[in-house]
């Protein structure tokens, strides 16, 4: 098995023409981030979804009723497994007792959700492009899915030096 991207769109509108290259685009991201974290298989899915998507996944299951740019589930862990929940770089921590040992979808590291509205407007509010931003939220989605984290200010800036040097590699400089 080797590192895979399964890709989901829930919206109900899309621009297909300047949206055509983030499949190969967040593909690259994951293969690059697997290498510089050793990660040599699994499946990531990532969803893109609307801000009303996005909001509905936040009030169920961090009970806030708002959205947000990204949540990460996921799917493999240690023997209390936890879910990640980014909003302004707030964590909580709970889990799903499936995914202790003996789990048959064992090859899943997770799903990573963005929102597409939300997307753009932090892409315009930093002054960079919609693929920056999305390949942003997509690596540190997928950092919090290998466990990574940002309680502390010094795992924040271990995280977001990973994420950097993804972004950089990848060409996808402020």
């Amino acid at each position: 098995m080797t590192l895979a991207l399964e890709w989901i769109d829930e919206r109900e509108y899309s621009d297909e023409e300047a949206e055509s290259g983030w499949p190969q685009l967040l593909e690259r991201l994951l293969q690059i981030a697997g290498q510089a974290e050793g990660v040599e298989e699994g499946v990531v899915t990532v969803t893109l979804t609307d801000d009303e998507g996005i909001r509905e996944l936040n009030k169920e299951y961090r009970g806030l009723d708002k959205p947000t740019d990204v949540l990460s589930f996921p799917l493999r862990g240690g023997e209390e497994p936890n879910i990640h929940y980014d909003d302004d770089f707030e964590t909580l921590e709970g889990g799903n007792p499936e995914d202790v040992g003996g789990d048959p979808f064992a090859e899943l590291l997770g799903d990573i959700v963005i929102s597409v509205p939300r997307m753009h407007a932090q892409a315009d509010d930093y002054g960079h492009s919609a693929e920056r931003e999305l390949g942003f939220l997509f690596v540190h989605g997928f950092l919090h899915l290998l466990g990574y984290d940002h309680e502390s200010e010094e795992q924040e800036k271990d995280m977001f030096a990973k994420q950097e040097a993804v972004l950089s590699k990848a060409g996808l400089t402020r």
